[in-house]
Parts: structure tokens; sequence; C-alpha cells
């Protein structure tokens, strides 16, 4: 027994090693010009059997666990974050690329692998859907803080959020061809459209349900909120996949139905699942580079035959599917162009990729592995060339400073009390009005003012200036009132 917990106690020092390790990783990541994910998954390399073997792993059951787990959470805080105001103007753009786009780029990268590796035509198939989606984890990662256009940053980020349920659809559809457990292609097309149409509705109807409760339910402690809000996100997929439809697509839609809502502890559950979410990417990467064999994987025919498909995936199967599809868009040239290039591949190809090896696939090892070597060169490739690009192409934004401040409210949930964050910009009705001559509720109290990086103290004389940062304290049931008072226009 004292030698069991002395190994529980090893396991567990190692585990805070690996963790501190790859948080640190993320501070020099932007300074080498790597993406972060791939460092988080040469430390798993490194602590694997090949390297200093400090760990053993080849579950793959485990791994896809793992991996679901972490891209449900992932898919729910980029869902959260997502304004609809900004993707609704380009949303036909991007579902245009999630679902035609997918298919085409599986295609040719299917024709590619049938070749170069010399296997059927139903397998390449099935290495094409597997890479035939961008990632959400690494698209989030890498344009996190970018100063992209803002049609082009929310076009690539609701395309990876939305586009994970079609390569999951086709890649088990492709296996049950295989397998012959499908009947085929006819039932295919019943089965997309019931995947993705109860995928669709079950994420609305959750996310309806989780906003309601979370704006109704009055927990003892306002750190309660951020884990009531993502018990909803593993309530939509596991629901939703019960019932053989799109779990991802339910997170995504669910996440975005709650995060566009009037939100209770809006800051908490944001901040809660920013700080959840990079550490589900730091554990899968970790875990996913724990998977590999380094011995195997870069053995010359891996190396020569991943780089063929994956130069192919990146300079022809994503531009034909990104000019194809957004052939009569408002883009330009400039704008397709780093569409194309930003097509970043990462941890959902590598998920899926375990599902053949789970079916006993033929050569399911070497498809781990040409998709694995894929991965790793396009999020090494795009993803550290992505901004300069951007800049080349003359698509960047102007940078938006904004103060780093921050006014925590702690408190019970008995208190019915919310801060409120608010923007002021020149339209607002409050702009240039003292505070006395506000039409706020009587519960509404101006605690701060932010102007210009410093803190106002405010009181009945201070006048608002366009872009002030209020910060507001407020019950609960006026906050609509006050929500509406400060949208109104001059």
């Amino acid at each position: 027994m004292i030698q069991e917990i002395l190994m529980s106690n090893q396991f567990i020092f190692v585990v805070a090693l690996l963790l501190i390790t790859s948080v640190i990783v993320t501070k020099f990541s932007a300074r080498l010009g790597v993406p972060s994910l791939v460092l988080f998954i040469l430390v798993g390399m490194l602590t694997g059997s090949d390297g200093l073997d400090i760990f053993y792993f080849d579950n793959a059951s485990v791994a896809q666990l793992i991996g679901v787990i972490a891209l449900v959470i992932i898919l729910f805080e980029g869902g959260l974050n997502t304004e609809w105001n900004t993707i609704k103007p380009i949303l036909p753009s991007s579902l245009s690329l999630a679902t035609l786009g997918v298919i085409v780029t599986a295609l040719v990268v299917a024709l590619a692998a049938k070749f170069i590796l010399d296997i059927t035509w139903l397998q390449g198939l099935l290495i094409g859907s597997i890479v035939g989606s961008t990632d959400a984890a690494a698209v989030f990662a890498v344009l996190k803080d970018k100063n992209i256009k803002g049609n082009l940053k929310s076009t690539l980020e609701a395309e990876s959020g939305s586009n994970d349920p079609m390569a999951m659809f086709l890649t088990l559809s492709v296996i049950q061809l295989i397998t012959q457990e499908q009947s085929g292609f006819v039932s295919l097309i019943w089965t997309f459209f019931w995947q993705m149409g109860i995928g669709f509705l079950f994420g609305i109807i959750v996310g309806k349900l989780g906003s309601f409760s979370l704006n109704r339910i009055n927990l003892d402690s306002g750190g309660l909120y951020p884990l009531y809000a993502l018990a909803f996100a593993f309530l939509a997929y596991s629901v939703t996949s019960l019932v053989d439809a799109s779990g991802l697509l339910a997170v995504y839609i669910a996440a975005l139905t709650i995060g566009n809502s009037d939100l209770a502890y809006r800051h908490s559950i944001m901040r809660f699942n920013e700080g959840f979410a990079w550490m589900a990417q730091i554990i899968m990467f970790v875990i996913l580079g724990l998977f590999v064999s380094p011995s195997q994987l870069f053995q010359w025919q891996y190396i020569i035959n991943g780089l063929l498909i994956s130069v192919i995936l990146i300079f022809v199967a994503r531009p034909v599917a990104v000019f194809l599809t957004l052939m009569k868009s408002q883009y330009n040239l400039k704008e397709k162009s780093f569409l194309s290039w930003a097509g970043l591949r990462g941890a959902v190809p590598i998920v899926l990729a375990i599902f053949p090896m789970l079916a006993d696939i033929d050569n399911s090892q070497i498809m781990f592995n040409m998709v694995f070597f894929v991965v790793l060169t396009s999020t090494l490739v795009q993803g550290s060339t992505i901004t300069y690009l951007a800049a080349k192409l003359g698509l960047e934004d102007e940078a938006r400073e904004r103060p780093a401040h921050s006014l925590e409210l702690i408190s019970m949930g008995k208190t019915n009390s919310e801060m409120i964050e608010y923007d002021v910009t020149e339209k607002n009705i409050v702009n240039g009005k003292s505070l006395e001559e506000l039409d706020f509720p009587d519960s509404a109290l101006v605690n701060a003012i932010i102007r210009d990086g410093e803190v106002v103290t405010p009181n009945g004389q201070t006048v608002i200036q366009e872009n002030d940062v209020l910060y507001i304290l407020v019950s609960r049931k006026h906050k609509k009132q006050l929500i509406s008072a400060l949208k109104a226009e001059a």
C-alpha cells in the first residue's frame, strides 16, 4: 500500500511539472513565433516512452475520450465569446466553408492519399475526411489577440467552430462504409440531415434552457455559476449524441445562444471557461503527444509521404475549397488567399484519426501517423506565419487598445446584485451627461469610471465621455432597465 501511495504522489508531482511547463511554454511561444499547441505536443512526445520515458501511454480509447471532452470545453468557450452581430453578416460564407468546403478538401486529399500511400479509395477518403476540417482549438488559439481584419477573423472562427461536426460525420460514415455497417449512400444523406438538424435544434433548446436557468437560479456562491454553465455544454453534447446526432454542433450552438443572451455572472463564466479551455488544450495536446511514437513517425517514408500530403492539403485542397465555396462571396482575391492559408489543422483531425484504430481498420496506424504529421506541419508552418501574411496582404486592423483594468465583484448569490461593465460610444445617450442627469434605476450606482487608462472616482457632477468604461452596481431585477437606458442612442 505504501508503494502505491508513493507512486500516486510521484504521478501527481510529474503532472504538476507538466502543467507548469506547458503554461510557461505559452509565454515563450509568441516570442519564438510558434503556436503553443505545437509545443504542447512536443512536451508530450518528449515525456513519452520514445522520449524521456516518464509516461507510457498507448490506450486509444482513453485518448479519444479525453480528446472529445477537451473539444467540448474548447468549443463551448469559443461559442461563448462569439458575438452574433459579428458572425451574422458572414454566416453564409462560414457555413459554406464548414460544409461544402470540408467535402471538397476531403475529396482532393483522398485523391492524393490514394496514390501517394497506395491504399484503397475508401481508405484515401477516410484520410481526406479526417483532415477535411479546420480546428477550433488551433484557430481560436492562434487568432486570439491578433489584429486580423474583423470579418476574416470572424469567418475563420465561425467556420472552425461549425465544421468539426461535418468532419466527424464524414469520418464515421466512411468507417461504416469500410466495415459495411451502413447500407449505402442514400442512408448517409438521411443521416447527415438528421445529425445536423437535430444537433442544431438540441443546441438551441439547451442554450435557451441554460440561459433561463443561469438567470433564474440563486446559488449560494458566485463561483458555482461557471460550473453550472459548463454543465450545459456536456448536457448538449451527451443528449444529442445519445440520439445519434451531432453533439459537437449542439455544443457550439448552445454556447452561441448562452453567450449572446443577457447573462448573469457573465465575467465569471467567461474567465473560468477561458482558463479551463486552456487547460483542456494543454491536457489534450500533451496526451496526443504521448500517444505518438516519434521513432515510428519520423521514418523517411512517413516524412516524405506526410510532406507530400501536407503540401497538397495546404497549397491545393484548401485553396480549391475556399475559392470554389466563396466564388460568389464578398471577399476579394487577397482575402480568399488569406482564408486559404489560415485553414489550420489541429486536435480534431488527430482525435478523429484514432477512430479507425478503434474500428480495427487496415492501415489505421499509417493513417494516424500521416494525419499527425500533416497536423504538425500545418500548424507549425501556417500557424506561425498568419500574422506575417495578414500584414503583407494589408489585412490587419488597427490595434484596439483597452485599459487593462478589471473590477471584480466577489459576491454571494444571495445578494441579487451584479456589476455591469459598459463601454460608452459616441452615439450613447449617456455620452456628455453628468451622473446626476442619468435616467438610471434607483438601485443602480456608478462605482468607477476608467478614462484614458486612469480610474476616475465618480460623483454627481462627473460628466461621462466617449470611450469611458463604466462599472455599475445594480440589482438583478433592475438590470434590464439599466441596460435599456445605457443602449439608448442620443
